[in-house]
């Protein structure tokens, strides 16, 4: 989660496709609120290698890895998962976003693990949350949640030596149907996607899959942040494109770790940024919603690591 300064790398590690060239925008439909310092870490608890000064020091990983790995990154992928249920479970009007943050951060390091976003690259919070036409990286704050609105919550656990990595969105009140269906279709994206997961099969199939179940719905893919790998290090050089890029032609091997984690607008693809270096809207502020799971590539498809069971 780097800050996006209009380069091709943004926030979270995720990779954008094209440099920013839209205005930033400061007063979007969802206001920002007060965001109160970062909390810490118990010492006990070890920690990855930018926790003390917010500069990642590891940029390269086996994009394959070993068994004893993928069996670490199993255990970080259920703390997330079990941590992401829980937050979720929180979402509900009149709740703000800082509240909901302080009890997941409470509850991964009671579990011995460090959220692994705080002081990622400087990001104060231990988790993203994205409200409405947030995108991704939105800051927990002060907001509190309105009867209607729909919350990303993105987690990121570190334990073992290695992250687990997971998002979904969530209702808070009466929803309307329109967000309904865009929450509905966008998580059958991110398992279409999945299923295109196989060893030998180009990177593009996923997109692919994506792209075609949304445009079928008449919904916009945000493509200015995208999948990534993920292991020892938060983002490594692995990136998994949400819509279909013919020259994507990297290959899915068996053993990969990686994110699939597409953002589905029910409106324009494009983005702006905050004030805030972090947070992402639409363009147009229409309503946006998140999935994420990470996997592991088996000889016979992709198994999700960032599940209760």
């Amino acid at each position: 989660m780097r800050r996006h300064r209009g380069s091709r790398t943004t926030p979270r590690g995720e990779t954008s496709t094209t440099a920013l060239t839209t205005p930033v925008l400061t007063r979007p439909s969802v206001k920002a609120g007060h965001v109160t310092p970062m909390r810490s870490v118990p010492s006990h608890i070890p920690r990855p290698d930018y926790a003390e000064d917010g500069e990642p020091k590891l940029r390269r990983e086996p994009l394959v890895k070993d068994a004893e790995t993928i069996a670490r990154m199993q255990i970080a992928g259920r703390l997330a998962a079990e941590t992401l249920q829980y937050g979720g479970s929180l979402v509900a009007p009149g709740v703000t976003t800082e509240s909901i943050d302080a009890k997941i951060h409470e509850f991964i390091v009671s579990h011995d693990a460090y959220p692994s976003p705080i002081n990622y690259n400087g990001f104060p919070k231990a988790s993203c949350t994205s409200v409405n036409e947030v995108i991704c990286h939105g800051i927990p704050d002060d907001r509190e949640l309105q009867d209607g609105d729909i919350c990303n919550i993105d987690i990121t656990v570190y334990i073992g030596g290695v992250h687990g990595d997971t998002n979904a969105t969530f209702f808070a009140g009466d929803v309307d149907q329109a967000s309904r269906d865009l929450v509905r279709i966008t998580e059958e994206c991110m398992y279409l996607g999945i299923d295109a997961v196989k060893p030998g099969e180009p990177f593009n199939v996923i997109g692919k899959a994506i792209e075609t179940h949304a445009r079928a719905h008449n919904y916009g893919v945000v493509r200015a942040f995208v999948g990534h790998g993920i292991g020892t290090v938060f983002h490594n050089s692995l990136q998994v494109l949400h819509y279909f890029d013919p020259r994507d032609k990297t290959i899915i091997e068996e053993g990969m770790t990686f994110t699939i984690e597409p953002m589905i607008s029910i409106g324009s693809w494009r983005h702006v940024m905050w004030d805030d270096d972090w947070t992402a809207v639409t363009a147009d502020l229409s309503r946006t919603a998140q999935f994420e799971h990470t996997m592991v590539v088996r000889a016979d498809g992709a198994e999700i690591l960032t599940k209760l069971s």
